[in-house]
């Protein structure tokens, strides 16, 4: 049987958008046709999102750990990864992330690799703007047979760095949304009963707490929605750096009793907080001229598929998941101003922003299945 060595620096327990994506497609492959070589978290990342060795007994394909929290395509890495794809007789590599890892192409082609395929996920853009990285990822894009990328946005940024045979081979493979979870009815009005917001409209965000995700355009825009709809409550759902800041920004503009940190969820509960909310919001925006960018924005896509209209930054990708005016709103994610306007809109005509939630639902089931996704991956894997 055919089988593909999957390289990842980015895989489960460890939580994150990449690894969940990374993650779902080795589900996906035939049984006993996958093998995954990745990082291994830290003691303090293990403490906090479980055992590796427990989660890697659970899956139905072997997985191999460096001893390493960041797996990167230094020449050990590169023989042990060739060592692997030999023994487990492999003879396609999928790259978790292209960008480093795909500089392992050359060395895993010579070892017996027939088809090499590298995903993207929005980092890249901004690799492609830096001259080293840059060159590098023309490198990765020479020796791999085919790049993925999410959406428009990221398939011109890409296309600049890359030579032109390399650009004409792109495609697309973005993440796909598991509708039978992300739904309308996932348990979310236990999630306001915990945080107290149980008969009050509510904006809800999921994601890391830093910069780009846009929590304190969020914060800066509530005493405007404040304003228009007295009693709406905005629910934070994740960790990450800019926890104090985020708090300490909403005491300073006199929201804090309208805001909810909810931290860091399991997986598993990820659902109902969606479901506790009556529109989600996330205006992401670019930063650092470019190189801090959205590459999609997959919680749109799961915000949808849960029956919320959806309130998008205009960064990079992210317009890619959102159909403006008809399942969410784009907005200027560096200016609170419009994020108001549109928090505002979407609240005070419930009516209206459902029907938008429907049709994102709708659209989600449409075109961004896992199936559909697994079925191009075993597209561009097989040749």
């Amino acid at each position: 049987m055919p089988r593909t060595l999957i390289v990842t620096n980015d895989f489960p327990p460890r939580p994150g958008g990449i690894q969940a994506f990374v993650h779902e497609l080795a589900l996906r492959r035939p049984a006993e046709s996958v093998v995954v070589y990745c990082s291994t978290p830290t003691a303090r990342g293990a403490a906090a999102w479980g055992d590796p060795a427990a989660f890697d007994l659970r899956q139905p394909f072997p997985v191999v750990r460096e001893s390493t929290p960041v797996l990167l395509p230094t020449p050990a890495a590169t023989r042990r990864a060739a060592r692997i794809l030999r023994i487990a007789r492999c003879d396609s590599v999928l790259f978790g992330a292209a960008a480093p890892l795909g500089l392992m192409a050359p060395a895993l082609r010579a070892a017996g690799a027939r088809r090499i395929v590298g995903l993207t996920h929005g980092h890249e853009a901004g690799w492609a703007a830096l001259p080293g990285a840059r060159a590098a990822l023309r490198s990765v894009g020479e020796h791999t047979d085919h790049l993925t990328y999410l959406g428009d946005y990221t398939r011109r940024r890409l296309a600049r760095a890359l030579s032109p045979a390399a650009a004409a081979r792109l495609r697309p493979l973005a993440p796909g949304v598991d509708t039978g979870r992300f739904r309308p009815g996932a348990g979310g009005a236990a999630v306001r009963e915990r945080h107290g917001l149980t008969g009050r409209p509510v904006v809800v965000c999921v994601s890391r707490l830093v910069a780009r995700k846009g929590q304190d355009t969020l914060l800066r825009a509530w005493p405007r929605v404040l304003a228009d709809v007295p009693d709406a409550a905005l629910l934070l759902v994740g960790g990450g750096p800019d926890r104090r800041r985020l708090a300490a920004l909403a005491r300073d503009r006199g929201v804090a009793h309208a805001v909810r940190f909810a931290g860091d969820v399991p997986a598993a509960e990820l659902p109902a907080h969606y479901d506790a909310g009556d529109v989600f919001a996330m205006p992401c925006r670019t930063r650092n001229g470019g190189l801090d960018v959205e590459g999609l924005g997959i919680v749109y896509l799961e915000a949808s598929a849960s029956g919320l209209p959806v309130v998008a930054g205009d960064s990079g990708g992210a317009p890619d998941a959102v159909r403006d005016g008809d399942t969410g709103l784009v907005v200027d994610g560096r200016r609170p101003g419009p994020t108001a306007r549109a928090l505002v809109r979407l609240l005070r005509d419930p009516d209206a922003a459902a029907a938008m939630g429907a049709r994102g639902r709708a659209w989600v089931e449409e075109a961004w299945s896992w199936e559909a996704a697994a079925g191009r991956l075993d597209a561009l894997l097989a040749g």
